[in-house]
């Protein structure tokens, strides 16, 4: 199999604009907080030709070096975010760095209009959000039958050509996009899935108003999909969605999770600062994934990891059905997976949830003295039951009035005391994060302590939930929503 190298490029730290013109042909590469960019790949063709009507289109293809006519070659549609392009796509992503190695084409299609796909848009917001402005950022009218719409046609015009020019092969065709054009993916997803073996995108979560009928039921018309969502932890959805960040992205999720059956539970991974959700489904699997610390955008990885643990294991087969081989990267959750969240009585632990059977809080460790009164709030942790500790992590408890004692096959023997913040460990004082507490009977420890000094492990929080595993992990706000809902 072929590798990858990677080409220097000029960095352009000076500039402003959303796609410099700048990059196109050329070695520029830019940098920021949610795209990165490669240099032009030489072997990128731009095309222009009236395909539906008088009116040209333009695209842009890569065939790669490896590319043999008499072999089927997946195919995968990568679509560009509003105001951008189909080059402007192909440099912000590594779709084809990834084609040179696996052997596969891309197509990077344009908007059809002003750069902006026709996207739908609900009833009662369309008057509003295609109001012409002197930004230039509002939307194109959208027709009322999917049919109808232009860019959608394209799309699959592009497609069936390609088929008779090259030798796509039909059961491995795929799609993604970013940010406007994760959404039209999705829509092209709802409507046309069926022509598809795996759909993916990156920062452009669908409207709910557009996924549900009023009695909650889904709309689809194509059926499922292998799909995979990546959300960026510093993203926010669009202010005419009129609904939360997290209640959109909740409801995407839950959308596909229904459309392709997919069992409740996970198999949960962070890796660094990627948060992954692994769905099996009865007809597909869904990918969930939130990057720590990203705006807006795609990480230029995007391409690699929806390649690597979801696209390159999916095929549809002639009768329609989707069929699931084992990825390049294997979607497998961390050995070591706990989780906890304030307020909630269930923990997540061996990729399943459990029973703590007394729920975890919130407590923070303060400064007091010589502030006049007042108090300052050093550290917030969240306490879990000794009880859970021991199941969890494998240790035998003895009991007294106040007092518990953890004992580990291999490891230490851990004491603690009611209103302690010291704890013995093999019989030496050691200070924790803050004292013991007790709560019906019950004495409660903060579990990042107990993982991190105690055990080796490694624990991250982020709003009020706790992730411990046995590597490094960033515990990302939208991963934290999901933890959350899956122990509510």
């Amino acid at each position: 199999m072929p590798t990858i190298s990677l080409r220097p490029g000029t960095p352009d730290d000076d500039n402003r604009d959303y796609l410099p013109e700048a990059l196109k042909q050329s070695d520029v590469v830019v940098n920021e907080n949610g795209n990165n960019s490669q240099p032009y790949p030489p072997r990128l063709e731009e095309h222009t030709e009236a395909l539906l009507d008088d009116e040209p289109d333009t695209w842009f293809l890569y065939i790669p070096e490896s590319y043999r006519p008499e072999q089927p070659t997946p195919l995968v549609v990568s679509v560009h975010g509003g105001m951008m392009t189909g080059w402007g796509q192909a440099v912000y992503t590594s779709w084809t760095m990834i084609a040179e190695r696996e052997g596969f084409i891309v197509l990077f299609p344009n908007a059809h209009s002003r750069r902006i796909w026709l996207l739908d848009i609900p009833a009662d917001q369309i008057d509003q959000v295609t109001a012409e402005n002197d930004s230039g950022v509002f939307m194109n009218r959208p027709p009322e039958d999917a049919d109808d719409n232009r860019d959608l046609r394209l799309i699959r015009t592009l497609i069936e050509r390609l088929q008779r020019s090259h030798n796509v092969d039909p059961e491995r065709v795929y799609m993604q996009g970013m940010s406007l054009g994760d959404a039209m993916t999705d829509q092209f997803t709802r409507y046309f899935g069926n022509l598809l073996a795996g759909a993916a995108g990156s920062g452009g979560p669908t409207a709910p108003a557009l996924l549900f009928d009023d009695d909650g039921s889904p709309r689809n018309r194509a059926g499922a999909v292998p799909v995979w969502q990546t959300r960026l932890e510093l993203d926010a959805v669009p202010p005419h969605y009129a609904a939360s960040t997290h209640d959109v992205i909740a409801a995407h999720r839950s959308y596909w999770l229904s459309i392709n059956q997919a069992k409740p539970l996970p198999r949960l991974a962070i890796r660094g600062s990627d948060n992954f959700a692994f769905y099996d489904g009865e007809l597909s699997p869904v990918v969930f994934r939130d990057v720590k610390n990203r705006d807006h955008g795609q990480t230029l990885d995007d391409a690699e990891l929806v390649w690597s643990y979801l696209f390159s294991g999916t095929r549809r087969l002639p009768d329609g059905r989707v069929e699931i081989t084992e990825p390049r990267r294997p979607r497998s959750g961390d050995a070591v997976s706990i989780a906890v969240a304030a307020g909630r009585q269930k923990a997540w632990a061996r990729q399943s949830i459990v029973d703590m059977h007394s729920g975890a809080f919130s407590w923070e460790t303060r400064k007091y003295h010589g502030l006049g009164g007042k108090t300052e709030t050093r550290r917030t942790m969240v306490y879990v039951p000794v009880g859970f500790i021991a199941e969890v992590f494998g240790a035998s408890i003895e009991r007294a009035p106040g007092i518990a004692r953890l004992r580990w096959p291999l490891g230490p023997v851990l004491e603690v005391a009611r209103g302690s913040a010291a704890a013995l460990v093999d019989g030496d004082v050691t200070a924790m994060l803050a004292e013991t507490t007790e709560r019906d009977q019950e004495l409660f420890l903060p579990l990042e302590w107990v993982a991190q000094n105690l055990l080796g492990l490694r624990a991250t929080a982020c709003d009020g939930v706790v992730y411990v595993t046995d590597h490094h992990a960033e515990l990302s706000t939208n991963m934290a929503a999901l933890i959350d809902d899956l122990l509510a």
